[in-house]
């Protein structure tokens, strides 16, 4: 079978932007019944405004998913392009956060009211926190290219750096390992 690979990960997507549309679709249809039929008497223009400015983040991610994901075949059905991997790590799983979290701020913004929008200051929040770790761990990588300069600081890198194997041969008075 040729393309088995792509062929899989072409339905694999497929799969994700459907689940993903119906369930924006059922959120969004979920906020508005209630704030008409149930909630009307709290339901103001401002409510809406909310809605609208607040759910926007979702709607682009979520037509970018579906830009970068959808499958695209040739006119006589052959897979000519499988789209990128949807459950990929980094800037892609980003926007899945923050897609899952829309959808949390909108069912309970449904449910409860305009101050559960509140809950959207996660968002930034984790932007910035993840924006930092990365930031940090890159910092401390390149540090560690650079080296240091002093004694002590060496000797402590090596001692981490080694097995627990190679510290008992040492202790036992085994073969000391040369480290470069």
């Amino acid at each position: 079978m040729a393309q088995r690979a792509a062929k899989q990960q072409a339905a694999r997507n497929t799969a994700i932007l459907k689940r993903t549309h119906l369930i924006s679709l059922a959120i969004s249809a979920l906020f508005i019944l209630l704030r008409l039929l149930v909630f009307r008497a709290s339901c103001t223009r401002a409510t809406y405004l909310l809605y609208g400015l607040l759910s926007t983040p979702a709607f682009i991610i979520e037509f970018w998913l579906e830009r970068i994901g959808r499958p695209v075949t040739t006119s006589n059905g052959e897979l000519k392009k499988s789209g990128e991997d949807l459950e990929a790590k980094g800037l892609t799983d980003y926007m899945w956060d923050v897609l899952y979290w829309t959808w949390a701020c909108t069912t309970t913004a449904a449910i409860f009211g305009d101050k559960a929008w509140w809950g959207y200051i996660v968002v930034p929040l984790y932007s910035v926190w993840l924006a930092w770790t990365t930031f940090g761990g890159m910092r401390k990588g390149m540090a560690g290219m650079a080296g240091k300069a002093g004694g002590e600081g060496d000797e402590d890198a090596a001692n981490a750096s080694r097995s627990n194997r190679q510290k008992k041969q040492e202790k036992r008075g085994g073969q000391k390992m040369q480290y470069r």
